[in-house]
């Protein structure tokens, strides 16, 4: 008689509690989660325990970029997974030279470093600019050495302690203070700004050509060319941030390329392993010659499984031509949420370029995220008024049309018009609420 097959369990609602319950009770509260459980996702959807289908428009803050659980990327990691999922620095492995090899053409620089994360990227990318700050045939002589480093207000880097350091927002500061010393904020697009602070003791220079978790505000051409000028003629890095906004997003590899000079280092990361965790530090060849065996390093970055997966994820990008995509899903929903701000007096700016999308609001953005989930919409609120939109590089036209309609019912039912006692109110707890973290 044959065996019966024993079907594993699905989630139900008790579990969904009891995971719940574990996780309030044994993780870390860095984060003020909605109470929803997640199970898995197709394509720019996921779903939760009890089966309810969403409409991704936040990407996992701009990690999938592919959507979710794309076959290509499934079936190379099922394939490398088999295979060697990881090795050591201390050995090559046949797919961190090719990765290296493809990042440099796409970007126009020359070097590459493989990280964990943005942020760990950012802080060997602040190490570069200070290793670069040095004299070059004597470099732990620290009385010649160039250590300043200028920073943009309104930006965000990440949470380690150097990152950190060079991230503008007090509440994510203060509470770690002293920081790393030597850095200083400049005005995000003000030229002047940044002449006034900019001198022969400056190291480095870092931005986000267009800022994400500060509410999606692209850098000016002007600020971009004038920052570059200035870093040469003091001898400093340029530094840009495209953790968020680069490797495809704006239509574009990343959003410096639409400028007419290039940044010393670029540092990437969110998408470029297809949802698994991998950053990079991209640089020049005069950069890369002041390394040297010792002086930096990383215990899992750039292993054998996770480059064959950014290698597919790039290759996916060309065969599906999701730059092409993304610029023009990114005007379809431009020109949408055009025209429902010109019916909803709640919207008060439309930003960005691409699918990384703001649509700042003249009320706290929270309740328009919470309403988004009850009607099967994921978005969220970045500086409390801006309501930060991240679709999938693979949306459809038709995906376009569903959330603007969805959206639209978002607006109509969360009242238009909050006055500015009632507004003040709701701020205050919903900055921790709802801004979201890298």
């Amino acid at each position: 008689m044959a065996k019966s097959k024993t079907k594993r369990p699905s989630r139900s609602a008790a579990s969904k509690a009891e995971a719940l319950r574990e996780a309030e009770r044994y993780l870390l509260p860095t984060y003020k989660r909605q109470p929803i459980l997640f199970t898995h996702g197709r394509g720019a959807y996921v779903f939760d325990s009890s089966g309810k289908k969403y409409l991704d428009f936040l990407g996992g803050i701009a990690v999938n970029a592919l959507g979710h659980a794309h076959p290509r990327i499934v079936k190379t990691i099922c394939r490398e997974s088999a295979r060697a999922i990881h090795l050591s620095n201390l050995f090559h492995n046949e797919f961190q030279g090719p990765l290296a090899h493809r990042l440099a053409a796409i970007s126009g620089l020359d070097r590459v470093f493989f990280a964990n994360s943005g942020t760990e990227a950012i802080d060997g990318a602040l190490k570069l600019a200070r290793l670069c700050g040095r004299p070059a045939d004597s470099p732990s002589a620290g009385s010649k050495a160039k250590t300043r480093i200028l920073a943009m207000e309104n930006s965000f880097h990440g949470r380690t302690f150097g990152a950190l350091s060079v991230t503008a927002t007090e509440k994510y500061r203060a509470p770690f203070a002293p920081l790393v010393p030597g850095v200083e904020f400049v005005r995000f697009n003000d030229v002047a700004d940044l002449e006034s602070k900019f001198d022969d003791t400056v190291c480095g220079v870092i931005l986000e050509p267009i800022q994400g978790e500060g509410g999606i505000y692209p850098v000016s051409e002007a600020f971009w060319n004038r920052a570059r000028e200035l870093a040469t003629r003091h001898n400093a890095l340029l530094i840009a941030d495209e953790i968020q906004c680069g490797l495809g997003r704006t239509g574009r590899y990343f959003v410096y390329r639409k400028f007419r000079s290039t940044p010393d280092i670029v540092v990437i990361a969110k998408p470029l392993a297809a949802g698994l965790p991998l950053g990079a530090i991209l640089t020049t060849e005069a950069v890369a010659s002041r390394i040297s065996p010792g002086l930096h390093g990383t215990t899992f970055g750039g292993g054998p499984m996770i480059c064959a997966v950014a290698l597919e994820f790039l290759e996916i990008i060309e065969d599906q031509k999701l730059l092409k995509n993304a610029l023009a899903r990114g005007a379809e929903l431009r020109d949408g949420l055009s025209r429902l701000a010109a019916k909803c007096e709640v919207i008060k700016e439309i930003r960005g370029e691409g699918l990384i999308i703001g649509v700042e609001l003249a009320v706290p953005g929270g309740p328009f995220v919470s309403e988004a989930i009850n009607r099967g919409l994921l978005i969220n609120c970045t500086h409390d008024y801006t309501l930060r939109l991240l679709p999938p590089l693979i949306i459809t036209a038709t995906q376009v049309r569903d959330f603007l309609r969805r959206f639209e019912a978002v607006l109509s039912h969360v009242p238009k018009i909050v006055h500015a006692v009632d507004s003040a109110k709701l701020a205050a707890p919903l900055r921790a609420a709802y801004s979201a973290a890298r």
